[in-house]
């Protein structure tokens, strides 16, 4: 298979889990809604919600889960899916302004910021989750992409889901930092003291029209980074390849640097290059791990979901990352921006040699052949099927990075920050 063939495909199919795995009943509060997982490999139905609510704590007995990241990396998906000729554009426009109603009236949020995980029925708190800053600033990305692209009522209904949300509630005045977590019944818990995902939420604070922050939080995280001038990267506390990406699939760091002298976007072109460096070094260790596969990142494991998978270096001692020989294809098809010629060798490699690892909705979530027998995820995650649409579509038009990048309240966020040009468009190109 060619290039572009695989590229459309596996975009194709990664779009499919954001257009099926989504409550569509018009008459639900929940209309909208997208699954966090789904089985990538067999047909067979997600469990139901039966909608039982235990007062403030939520849909408890929830199990069918929507993920507030799932459906912003769902609105994003939208103009990539009309551009592509897979849906109209009025099939498109009508699922943006019923998913953000939804967003709007009905999903369970505390002072703009919504819980990770909804009840796909109701649209009420599941699982006691906590009120995520950062899935809801993937929702809000999601939700400007969709409205500058289809603009009129989504548009508008864009707008008041952002002008809600109250950026300097989330933030703690002593330290310039926001806060890691909310849950109603502890309080705060916790920093963004460490460079992660988290770039677009000071993007977003300072250009919030109605609920500002400092631009200058953006400096108040710690940035350790390796020594070499040359290789050297600002690293994050798992070393997962995710958090270098995240921020990326929206805000179009190329040609800039921040106060500090930081290009993102070079960091994150060194740190998907380390990353597979990482997986050649240990491939003496896991025959899972070489130069055609890599890409360490939080995903489905033979023992269940791990959110410490990554790569050296890690937090200050290189203590805190998982490594167990097992890779998910969006770790490398997620860098396809800043390794495309890495990326692509690794998504033939896995699409022509491991045919487990590809199901209904493309690559599933991840494979490990160091544990006997041999284990292939069953399942797709929402977050890792999105940054694999939204990163390849990047790369093939810079679709979401024009959309989002033309909003004027992302412009007053981008010049809050301190974001200069350095280098132009047309020199990286």
């Amino acid at each position: 298979m060619k290039d572009h063939e695989l590229l459309e495909l596996e975009s194709r199919k990664s779009f499919d889990f954001f257009w099926n795995e989504t409550n569509t009943d018009i008459n639900s509060k929940g209309y909208g809604l997208i699954r966090d997982r789904a089985h990538g490999v067999h047909d067979s139905s997600n469990s139901s919600c039966n909608g039982r609510l235990s007062g403030q704590m939520g849909c408890v007995l929830c199990t069918d889960i929507c993920s507030i990241a799932s459906v912003g990396f769902g609105l994003s998906a939208l103009p990539i899916g009309v551009e592509r000729g897979w849906i109209s554009r009025k099939e498109g426009f009508e699922r943006a302004a019923r998913t953000l109603n939804t967003l709007l009236h009905h999903a369970d949020q505390v002072n703009g910021f919504f819980y990770h995980f909804l009840c796909m029925k109701t649209a009420k708190r599941a699982r006691k989750s906590e009120v995520s800053i950062i899935d809801t600033a993937i929702l809000l990305c999601g939700s400007i992409v969709a409205g500058e692209y289809f603009g009129g009522s989504v548009w508008e209904t864009a707008q008041l889901l952002y002008e809600r949300t109250a950026w300097n509630w989330y933030r703690d005045d002593r330290n310039n930092r926001f806060y890691m977590g909310y849950i109603p019944e502890q309080g705060f818990s916790g920093w963004w003291d460490f460079y992660a995902e988290q770039l677009m939420t000071y993007i977003l604070g300072a250009g919030s029209p109605t609920y500002p922050v400092p631009g200058n939080m953006f400096y108040d995280f710690a940035c350790y980074s390796t020594n070499d001038d040359k290789k050297g990267f600002v690293y994050s506390w798992f070393g997962s390849l995710f958090t270098h990406q995240f921020s990326h699939a929206w805000v179009d760091f190329r040609g800039k640097k921040d106060l500090r002298g930081v290009d993102w976007w070079e960091n994150s072109v060194r740190a998907s290059l380390e990353n597979r460096a990482y997986c050649i070094r240990m491939s003496k260790t896991f025959k899972t791990l070489h130069e055609k596969s890599w890409g360490l990142t939080p995903c489905d494991g033979p023992f269940g979901y791990q959110g410490r998978y990554g790569s050296e270096p890690s937090a200050l001692l290189n203590r805190m990352h998982i490594v167990d020989g097992t890779v998910p294809p969006a770790g490398a098809a997620g860098s396809i921006v800043f390794t495309p010629n890495e990326s692509l060798e690794a998504m033939e490699y896995y699409y022509n040699n491991h045919p487990k690892l590809w199901g209904r909705y493309g690559f599933v979530d991840a494979y490990n052949v160091d544990v006997l027998p041999n284990w292939y995820a069953s399942d797709v995650i929402g977050i890792n099927k999105g940054i694999t649409l939204l990163m390849i579509e990047n790369f093939r038009t810079g679709l979401i990075w024009d959309l989002f990048m033309k909003n004027r309240w992302v412009k007053k966020g981008i010049n809050a920050v301190g974001l200069e040009d350095y280098v132009s468009k047309a020199d990286i190109a």
